[in-house]
């Protein structure tokens, strides 16, 4: 998948001014959650996702967000990273196949 060649159908894609500077925080959370994950799942090995040891991410996502309506919203799980930082992983886990299977299925890949 990539972004699209034409350059106004680009403009409206502000991937900066859209989402990076709405969320620095929660970018960089999620971001530190991989690189913790990373080191949990995969020790010594440089920072990837492992799709055969991630495939369940709606039920995980559900998990999480039940840890958060029982304990409260800065709740953190045993390696201390907050269920809803797990919660944003989980999530664009899940828009990241369906976007790519989508593409797939729309560009006979």
């Amino acid at each position: 998948m990539s972004l699209p060649a034409n350059a106004k159908i680009r403009k409206g894609i502000p991937i900066y001014s859209g989402f990076v500077k709405y969320f620095p925080l929660a970018i960089a959370a999620v971001a530190e959650l991989s690189y913790i994950g990373n080191s949990q799942h995969n020790p010594g090995e440089s920072l990837h996702w492992d799709r055969s040891k991630s495939t369940d991410e709606l039920d995980a996502q559900m998990r999480h967000l039940v840890d958060v309506a029982i304990e409260g919203e800065n709740a953190t799980d045993t390696d201390n990273v907050l269920h809803l930082t797990k919660n944003a992983w989980r999530a664009l886990a899940k828009l990241q196949k369906v976007l790519e299977a989508q593409h797939e299925v729309e560009h006979g890949v």
